[in-house]
């Protein structure tokens, strides 16, 4: 199947290439140049620079020295080297069996699912207790009962009091919930602003499902690891417990409709194949065109991404709306949905509506579909969407759907006119479909739900009460003012039915209960410690979404807020594993193989600054009754193994309470998260507990734990060693390091301060402000991962920016750290990563220092790198600069100061240029100008433009605050809902989801020095570069008499991929590979077809009526 697009360099490629700062022929012109030019044996020409090779190598080898020995000395690495030496005869290396543990993740993780399922099964209690209620309850329309209305809770009157549906609520804040102020003795219910929380149907629903408040309370007593648990009704009311305080958003409209996220639309009907019919003759101007679309928008919204589907637009002539999906259907996820909404939204009106035709179509696909096996192969259903079908139809159904009724047709008649009603109720009746009649946009939402119910009979017929689990989400929607909203979620939910005999055949559909599952919890069961320093592990679904990933990105930030992206929950295994091309991997998960492979990698590191060349074992199994599939990452060398220590428990324990030791706060050390006694212990504190018996109730991992005490006990000496260092050292001293830290393999961290926490350069670090440097359930530090590549016995040195406000002063500071390796029986394995916060003004000093040194035969220094004519920099193996003269350009890529010096380490193969792809990248949109010279030649058109908009405009408000003839509040609130759903989606974003590449620079480790002239125009810059030892840093002396501003920058930037037309379209028409769902009710033979809609009788008020003589003064142009 196609993967991730390669891109090759060639320019003539059907990808149009943006290149980073060099335009292709210029870049071409510019190594061409170099190669031509450069050489291994300076030869100056007359009044150059001379750099004498033997001086610049003894430069970097001292300052190598110096610098190894300063990083040595004050991180204490040769000590803990030794140490981890000293017990070497009592330690074991163990093989990982990647295989076997992927089995027992999945195992562990099944078991979880399991009890919530058995939630759900506790979930089945709440379908009885609801489904008893039901029975028990008999519909009384003029009942009145006061209800805990989750928007008004608490809220008080002008005279104090409580207002109606607004009692005393009492919340309290609770860490189980993360924080949020909750009432874990009752529910509370919420319903959207277009739902009025009055209505007798409402009224009556509440009332019944009052039931479930004691099922609730006990469900979550009997497992204390439940999250939320609710009942969503048909008629609107979300009811959910623990009970909260619902707030509005901004625009103080409730937008959640529990009926259309996807645990609700996943539980309630099966997979389904959908085609959009839509009439696009002339009599649907104006109003009924406007409310066609956000008809059009609400039936998207009820689709995902185990559905499928495709919209035809009719007139004259019929036209799929994207050119692209031509005959297909394709997945219904999230950008294939908001794609059809701004091609629906530029839908124009003209000629008359001839609907055979595109009925023909809309059957013609779902027939190949079902004949080739694509598609949900479940239910199949035409919408078809007119002010009237006029033509003779039914020879259609007869040539492709009678007698056997396989493709159901539901039928929205738009706007007030019932001409035609009839036979629009016809051919939804005898179609097995629907039919309903939308005059306003506020009646859209209500109407459009009426085909969910028609596809759940089948299943609430057979009372088959399928376990639903959904993809990624996050409850941003769901709590839009509470700070935990960006938690991503799966949710497990079932249907709840009425079990009335005299109401079987209609199939009524109560609803749809659910619980909650955070994946992080979920996650928690692969630890962290097992996995080595770069494994991880991941889910994905049925359809290769990823369920949960480290690379996985589902925020980005516009201005100072943290937003979910659009796409998040869609984004594909083969966009994060993208260098799994033939989608070996993707196709083995979905098809719920077990198996492994190996595969090269190129993992970015530090924001995509930096790269690693790795080689990963890929593990995999299914996880069952679920349609998710695990994935356990090793890599292969010192990721393969684990190394097993051993110590007695008191020893551990004293070492253990050292106060410089923290634990990773990310991992599970003891399970705290249910007791709430033991909620308020760190995990360090549990640990404690569990050791010495405290608390029997206490369950902690004891491998890990075991691993703790050991790596405490012998890396106790270096609270001693770091605690003399600091004692000991002079005034002067105190300028070289602010601190020292280790970490190991079991997440335990040490770390010890050289200077007082006021003169630290950079407070963040080792701190969970700064992710990157801690321990988390993603990733192991990046100073830990960084040293664990690096040759034994070298520093990997890394430039950090306080990133403090600008004028502050703050000084930038770099982190040095190396790998504590221990071999035993000839394995490796990486126990620990030690390091220092080293004060960057303290390596300027030691530099230039070292820049003084002469080589023998130079005689008296007659040149050192603070001279005017020599430029020095010492840059890292990816380019960027640590030291240079001008301090401004410290943490630059130096391809960005000197475009010329980068091209020729390019061209050399000093330094090679890595491309990698980030297929989860926001971008800024491109801005579509429409002429607007136009209107001016014509002042009478322009005119006619501004009249139709003030039209519309005038049209659309009058519909908004008129709904259905009654100026009722419930109503205006309805229509103010309706309005701000109808015009969220035009509203464009900032950013939107693209693909983009970028460029790291990686030095070759086998070109320890280089040297060569480039040719500038009319002068010639010398250069010579030496690595400097045990480090990952270089030495790069150059000449800056020579202006060599001819060469541009090369620069380390993001470009977007841009697809030309023929290939976007191919992308956009592939259909991946998926597992389809097990379950599947499409009919049922019981099901009453007759009970299939009716036409409005309500009235609309005067001021609507004068609407259609308002358009038919106005010429016909202007309401299309």
């Amino acid at each position: 199947m196609p993967g991730p697009p390669s891109l090759p360099t060639d320019p003539s490629h059907p990808y149009i290439r943006m290149p980073w700062g060099l335009g292709p022929l210029l870049w071409k012109t510019a190594v061409i140049l170099s190669l031509l030019l450069s050489s291994t044996a300076l030869s100056p020409t007359s009044g150059q620079t001379k750099i004498p090779l033997e001086t610049v190598k003894l430069w970097a080898d001292t300052f190598g020295r110096n610098l190894y020995d300063t990083v040595t000395k004050y991180s204490g690495s040769l000590l803990l080297q030794k140490k981890y030496k000293d017990v070497e005869s009592s330690l074991r290396i163990q093989e990982v069996d990647g295989l076997e543990m992927v089995r027992k993740f999945s195992e562990d993780m099944e078991t979880m699912l399991r009890r919530k399922v058995e939630a759900v099964k506790v979930l089945q209690n709440l379908v009885e207790a609801t489904e008893e209620a039901d029975l028990n309850h008999k519909f009384n329309k003029s009942l009145v009962f006061d209800y805990y209305n989750a928007v008004l809770v608490n809220e008080r009157d002008a005279n104090g009091k409580y207002v109606e549906l607004g009692a005393e609520f009492v919340l309290k804040s609770n860490a189980h919930f993360s924080n949020l102020m909750v009432n874990t003795s009752l529910s509370s219910v919420q319903l959207p602003t277009n739902v009025y929380n009055k209505d007798p149907d409402i009224l009556n629903g509440v009332y019944m499902s009052e039931t479930l408040n004691p099922v609730f309370v006990e469900n979550f007593q009997r497992d204390p690891t439940l999250t939320w648990q609710y009942f969503g009704s048909s008629t609107g009311f979300f009811r959910i417990y623990p009970g909260i305080k619902w707030r509005p958003d901004k625009n103080g409209v409730i937008t959640f409709d529990c009926r259309n996220r996807g645990w609700y639309i996943q539980a309630a009907t099966s997979p389904k194949d959908i085609v959009i019919v839509l009439d696009t003759s002339g009599s649907m101007k104006g109003l009924r065109m406007a409310i066609a679309k956000h008809t059009i928008s609400t039936i998207l919204d009820t689709l995902g991404e185990n559905d499928f589907v495709n919209i035809i637009a009719y007139n004259d002539y019929i036209h799929y709306i994207e050119p692209c999906f031509k005959g297909i259907l394709v997945q219904a996820h999230r950008d294939n949905r908001e794609h059809f909404k701004q091609l629906v939204d530029d839908l124009m009106v003209k000629g008359v509506g001839v609907v055979d035709q595109a009925l023909r179509e809309a059957f013609q696909i779902l027939k190949q579909f079902q004949e080739a096996r694509q598609g949900s192969l479940c239910n199949q259903a035409i919408m078809l969407i007119s002010d009237g079908a006029v033509e003779d139809y039914e020879p259609v159904f007869e040539e492709y759907n009678w007698p056997d009724r396989k493709v159901r047709v539901f039928t929205y008649l738009i706007g007030r006119e019932v001409t035609f009603a009839d036979r629009m109720k016809w051919i939804a009746c005898n179609n097995k479909g629907y039919y309903t009649q939308i005059s306003t946009l506020a009646d859209t939402q209500e109407n459009v739900m009426e085909y969910l119910h028609v596809l759940s009979r089948p299943m609430v017929i057979n009372h088959d009460h399928d376990i639903i689990w959904t993809e990624a989400y996050m409850d941003s929607k769901l709590f839009t003012s509470h700070a935990q909203s960006l938690t991503l979620l799966t949710t497990v939910s079932m249907p709840v039915f009425s079990k009335k005999n005299e109401t079987r055949s209609h199939g009524i559909l109560l609803g749809v209960v659910g619980s909650d599952i955070a994946l992080r919890e979920l996650m928690k069961l692969a630890p962290r410690y097992k996995l080595g320093v770069h494994g991880y592990a991941f889910l994905n679904t049925n359809n290769g979404y990823i369920l949960s990933h480290p690379d996985l990105r589902p925020l980005y930030r516009e201005g100072k807020k943290l937003k979910p992206k659009p796409n998040y929950n869609s984004v594909d295994l083969s966009e994060v594993e993208w260098e799994d091309r033939t989608e070996t991997l993707r196709t083995a998960m979905i098809n719920g193989e077990t198996g492994s492979l190996s595969m090269d990698v190129k993992v970015p590191l530090d924001k995509g600054k930096r790269v690693l060349f790795l080689t990963n074992d890929y593990f995999f199994t299914d996880i069952r009754d679920t349609p998710f599939s695990l994935g356990v990452v090793l890599s292969q060398g010192h990721g393969e193994y684990i190394l097993l220590g051993n110590t007695s428990v008191e020893e551990g324990l004293h070492d253990l309470l050292h106060p410089d030791l923290t634990l990773a706060s990310d991992w599970i050390y003891c399970v705290t998260d249910i007791d709430p006694d033991h909620r308020k212990l760190s995990q360090l504190e549990a640990m404690v507990h569990f050791l010495i018996g405290q608390d029997p109730d206490l369950e902690c991992d004891e491998e890990l734990v075991r691993e703790v005490l050991f790596d405490a006990v012998v890396t106790a000496p270096m609270e001693a060693y770091w605690t003399a260092l600091s004692l000991n050292s002079s005034e002067d001293y105190q300028h070289v390091a602010d601190m020292a830290f280790l970490g190991t393999r079991a997440g335990l961290l040490r770390s010890s301060m050289f200077v007082s926490s006021e003169k630290i350069s950079n407070k963040k670090f080792l701190t969970p402000e700064d992710e990157a440097s801690m321990f988390t359930m993603d990733h192991f530090p990046l100073w830990y991962r960084q040293a664990a590549e690096q040759p034994a016995g070298s520093f990997v040195f890394n430039l950090h920016s306080t990133e403090e406000p600008e004028g502050s002063g703050e000084p930038v500071v770099v982190t040095a750290s190396t790998a504590i390796a221990v071999t035993v029986d000839k394995k490796t394995a990486i126990t620990a990563a030690v390091g220092i916060q080293i004060r960057l003004d303290f390596l300027h000093q030691l530099f230039w220092e070292a820049t003084q040194q002469c080589s023998a035969g130079d005689g008296l220094c007659p040149q050192s790198c603070q001279d005017s004519d020599l430029d020095c920099f010492v840059i890292d193996d990816n380019g960027f600069i640590l030291i240079s003269g001008k301090p401004q350009e410290t943490g630059r890529f130096l391809g960005e100061v000197d475009g010329a010096l980068m091209t020729q380490l390019l061209s050399t193969g000093v330094f090679s240029q890595v491309t990698l792809y980030d297929y989860q990248a926001m971008c800024t949109p491109p801005h579509h100008h429409h002429s607007a010279a136009w209107p001016l030649v014509s002042p009478i058109s322009a005119l006619l433009t501004a009249t139709r908009w003030l039209v519309n405009e005038l049209l659309l408000f009058l519909l908004q605050w008129n709904t259905w003839g009654s100026w009722r509040a419930p109503s205006r609130a309805e229509a103010k809902a309706v309005f701000h759903h109808s015009h969220k989606h035009r509203k464009q974003d900032v950013l939107q989801p693209c693909h983009t590449e970028y460029p790291v620079f990686v030095h070759q480790r086998a070109i320890q020095e280089a040297n060569g002239i480039i040719q500038c125009g009319a002068c010639q810059k010398v250069f010579v570069m030496h690595q400097i030892p045990n480090s990952n840093l270089l030495l790069l002396v150059t000449d800056p008499t020579c202006d060599c501003s001819i060469f541009p920058q090369v620069l380390q930037e993001a470009t977007e991929v841009k697809y030309n037309a023929s290939l976007k379209c191919d992308r956009m028409r592939s259909q991946k590979l998926r597992r389809r769902p097990d379950s599947c009710h499409a009919f049922h033979q019981e099901e009453n077809a007759q009970d299939c809609g009716g036409a409005s009788e309500t009235l609309a008020s005067h001021p609507l009526f004068l609407l259609p003589l308002c358009a038919w003064l106005l010429p016909p142009q202007l309401l299309q």
